[in-house]
C-alpha cells in the first residue's frame, strides 16, 4: 500500500548502503603497519603491566610461528582459552597472524555447552597458557602467510550455540565506515570491558589497536563494581568506553563528579532508555553519548544514534538511529515487502557487514541469510528477528523481538 515516492524513500535514501566498503586489508596487516609506525607506544595494559606495540608484535609473531607448526592456517580455527590478561591479547593476535580464526572461550566459564561449541568449531588446537610458554623460543619476525581479507578472523557463538563466522574485511570496513563519526586516533585510551566471547569485544580490541590507541584490560572484578570501574577510568584517563545500558546506568549511579577524560561512551547490546540519562547530563558531562544497535551476524554494529540532553523517547520503543553507511537496512513484512513509516516490521540488514553464516550449520544459515530482493544480483540480507519501525525522520525505532 505504498505509493512510489514513499517506496523509493524507504528502499533508497533511508535504506542507505551508499558508501563503498573498505575491503583491502586484514587485521594483522593493519596492526603490523601500526606497530611499525608507533613501536614504542603502549598498546595494552593490565593491572600495572603493559606491552608496547613492538613488544606485542614480536610476542604475537612467536605464537604465530608455533601455531603454524601445529597446523594453523587460513580457513582453520584455533580455540583461545585464557583469562583477561596481556597473554590473551598476544594469543588472539598470534592466531590471526597465522591466517586462522580465533574461537574465544572464557576458561572461568567452561561448561559442557562451551566445550561442545569448541568441538563444533573443529579447532586445530586450543591455545592456553602451556602453548604460550612453548612459543618463547620461536622467531619474533612476522610469519610469511598470505591472508585473504575474506578469510575468517573470528567465531562468536550466539545464545543458541550457533557459531557466527566473520571475515577480516568485515572488521576493517566496520572501523573505516564509522571513522567520520568517531575519529579514533593514537591518543585514545580504550577499555576491554567485555568478554572476548562477546562480539562487542571485537570493536574494543581492534578499534583501539588498529588506530594506535592504548587498550586497558578491565579485570573481571572491576567490571562488576561500578566504583572500581570509575577509579580505573580516572586513573587510566580512558577516552572511549563501551557499555551495555544496564552497566552504564550503574556507572552513572556511582559517578562522584570527578574529572573524566571520556570522549565517547558507546552503548549497545540492549534497549536504551534515554530518560535514564538525565542525571549524567545534570552533572555537566561533555562526553558524547552514542547508542548503537548491533548483531553478531552483521559484525557488531548496525546503526548509530548520537544522543544529547534534549533527546527524548518519541515512541514505545528504543531509538536506534540510522544504518552504518555501507549497510542497507530494510523494514519488511512477512512477504518481504517494505512497510510504510510508522508501521512495525522486521528488520533485515544487507551490505558489507554480513557474516559468512553459521559455522557448519547450513540449514540455519540458509534460513537467516537470505537473498536480498532489493540489492545487486547475488546480494544477501540477514533476517534479524527484531521488530522496528521507521520514524518520520528516517531513523529507526526498535520495538523488541518477534
Amino acid at each position: 500500500m505504498l505509493d512510489d515516492t514513499v517506496r523509493e524513500t524507504v528502499l533508497g535514501t533511508w535504506a542507505g548502503g551508499s558508501s563503498k566498503a573498505f575491503r583491502h586489508s586484514t587485521i594483522p596487516a593493519m596492526f603490523h603497519a601500526q606497530a611499525a609506525h608507533t613501536p614504542h607506544a603502549v598498546a595494552v595494559t593490565y593491572e600495572g603491566t603493559s606491552l608496547t606495540y613492538a613488544e606485542l608484535e614480536a610476542c604475537a609473531n612467536q605464537v604465530a610461528h608455533l601455531l603454524i607448526e601445529r597446523g594453523a592456517r587460513p580457513e582453520r580455527f584455533v580455540a583461545v582459552s585464557l583469562p583477561p590478561s596481556l597473554a590473551l591479547i598476544v594469543a588472539l593476535l598470534g592466531v590471526l597472524k597465522t591466517g586462522a580464526a580465533y574461537i574465544p572461550v572464557d576458561p572461568d566459564r567452561r561448561t559442557d555447552q562451551a566445550d561442545r561449541m569448541v568441538e563444533n568449531g573443529t579447532p586445530v588446537l586450543t591455545l592456553d597458557a602451556s602453548v604460550l610458554e612453548a612459543a618463547i623460543d620461536r622467531p619474533a619476525t612476522s610469519p610469511k602467510v598470505w591472508i585473504d581479507p575474506r578469510n575468517p578472523a573470528y567465531v562468536v557463538y550466539t545464545s543458541d550455540s550457533k557459531g557466527v563466522v566473520v571475515p577480516h574485511e568485515n572488521v576493517i570496513r566496520l572501523l573505516k565506515a564509522t571513522e567520520p563519526w568517531f575519529a579514533f586516533n593514537p591518543e585514545d585510551v580504550w577499555t576491554l570491558f567485555h568478554s572476548t566471547e562477546l562480539d562487542f569485544s571485537v570493536w574494543e580490541l581492534w578499534g583501539s589497536l588498529l588506530y594506535g590507541g592504548c587498550l586497558v584490560i578491565v579485570p573481571h572484578s572491576t567490571s562488576r563494581d561500578p566504583r572500581e570501574l570509575l577509579d580505573l577510568l580516572v586513573r587510566e584517563e580512558v577516552t572511549v568506553l563501551n557499555q551495555t545500558p544496564p552497566d552504564f546506568y550503574r556507572l552513572m549511579d556511582a559517578d562522584d563528579g570527578r574529572d573524566l577524560a571520556l570522549r565517547y561512551v558507546i552503548v549497545s547490546g540492549e534497549g536504551l532508555e534515554p530518560g535514564r540519562l538525565r542525571d549524567w547530563y545534570a552533572r555537566g558531562r561533555d562526553t558524547a553519548l552514542v547508542n548503537m544497535y548491533g548483531l553478531a551476524e552483521t559484525t557488531v554494529h548496525v546503526s548509530y544514534l548520537a544522543l544529547d540532553e534534549a533527546h527524548r523517547p518519541a515512541g514505545a520503543g528504543s531509538a536506534i538511529g540510522t544504518g552504518i553507511p555501507d549497510l542497507r537496512v530494510y523494514v519488511l513484512d512477512d512477504r518481504l515487502q517494505p512497510v510504510p513509516p510508522g508501521v512495525a516490521g522486521e528488520l533485515y540488514v544487507g551490505g558489507a557487514g554480513l557474516a559468512r553464516g553459521y559455522l557448519d550449520r547450513p540449514g540455519p544459515s540458509a534460513e537467516r541469510f537470505v537473498a536480498d530482493p532489493y540489492g545487486a544480483p547475488g546480494a544477501r540480507m540477514y533476517r534479524s528477528g527484531d521488530l522496528v519501525r521507521w520514524r518520520p525522520d528516517g531513523s529507526l525505532e526498535h520495538l523488541g523481538r518477534r
